[in-house]
């Protein structure tokens, strides 16, 4: 019987710690291509490409991707799930602005209304967060706690089945679809002013991340009813904002909790990272998580790939290897082998 050397198997087998055939190579072009296509500057062999999972099937390399299926123009992450909310009228309004496309939600509550609003830069191919929901915790807190009161998520395997469907045997769509509970309050009042609520609102918040932990744990269970195969939390590791006591503090138990289900069902669970990750790799990969994507090493981040194996305890699939500031300076074939040739020394064994 031959062996199964589909892209898909070789993803399989690194995402259950087996030895893989061959080095996984699944590259995201996800940001690149969208910008490329809408200005028409994609080069004339990649014109033919509606979307980016025809790039990756043009370019006939490995699909382990969590932002095939998402809106760029609306939001960072997730498509596969539907946010509903218990006794609170969500309203989103998508509008032009010149080229930008603007989105507005609208929660309406029975202790008063939150908007936040996100544009997408039609030049810079970026999406920013223009209003947060809590940009007052004098007025606005009551109102935020009857959305997490009432918040939960609705996947929808139908459309995760059409996607991996797709994709077929060149390799698996990763579910994007969680984020944990300090990203909550990230989310809901910038980077910065959530660790004012959390200075200065620590009991309420806690009680907002444990219903969030149990809304998101939820999700977790439906996309592993659904067999999902590995699953992100966007939390976009880094150190500055992602500081390890306030891991422990606040996510921790939900890394660890997504982690168990996970491993338990055959699934994988990672975590979206980028930045300043030195610090936090030996306390994640102490909580059980399976994976990072990724790992930025200088000038981006401040570890390298073999140490952050290393630091981690061997623990962590990590996704990355070649970063922007690489494939921008790679120029030739044999650039490219030579880079990947020192880049398996470093993490050998």
């Amino acid at each position: 019987m031959q062996p199964d050397l589909t892209p898909r198997s070789q993803v399989q087998s690194v995402l259950h710690r087996q030895l893989p055939a061959r080095v996984v190579y699944a590259p995201n072009y996800w940001q690149w291509f969208t910008h490329h296509q809408n200005h028409g500057l994609l080069p004339d062999e990649l014109r033919g490409c509606g979307s980016q999972l025809d790039l990756l099937r043009y370019l006939d390399v490995d699909v382990f991707s969590r932002n095939l299926y998402c809106d760029p123009t609306r939001c960072w992450f997730g498509g596969l799930s539907e946010e509903v909310c218990e006794d609170v009228e969500i309203e989103e309004r998508r509008t032009k602005e010149g080229q930008d496309t603007l989105t507005e939600r609208i929660y309406r509550t029975r202790k008063g209304i939150l908007t936040e609003r996100l544009r997408f830069i039609f030049a810079d191919s970026t999406f920013v967060q223009e209003k947060f929901l809590l940009d007052n915790f004098e007025t606005q807190l009551d109102a935020f706690e009857e959305i997490v009161r009432g918040r939960r998520w609705r996947f929808n395997p139908g459309l995760y089945r059409r996607w991996q469907d797709l994709v077929g045997e060149m390799g698996l769509v990763n579910a994007g679809e969680l984020f944990g509970p300090l990203k909550l309050l990230q989310l809901a009042a910038g980077a910065d002013k959530a660790v004012f609520l959390l200075l200065d609102h620590p009991e309420r918040c806690q009680e907002w991340m444990n219903l969030h932990e149990a809304a998101q744990l939820d999700l977790v269970e439906q996309m592993l009813a659904s067999s999902v195969p590995a699953m992100t939390a966007m939390d976009n590791l880094d150190s500055a904002f992602h500081p390890p006591h306030y891991i422990e503090r606040c996510s921790a138990s939900f890394y660890e909790q997504a982690s168990r289900l996970c491993r338990e069902r055959g699934s994988a669970f990672f975590i979206h990272a980028c930045g300043q990750q030195k610090a936090l790799l030996p306390l994640i990969g102490a909580l059980g998580v399976d994976g990072l994507e990724g790992v930025a090493y200088p000038p981006l981040g401040n570890v390298e790939l073999n140490e952050a194996l290393r630091l981690s305890g061997d623990r962590l699939i990590i996704t990355g290897g070649i970063s922007a500031f690489e494939t921008e300076k790679l120029a030739s074939y044999d650039e490219v082998r030579r880079y990947l040739e020192l880049l398996l020394q470093r993490i050998d064994p």
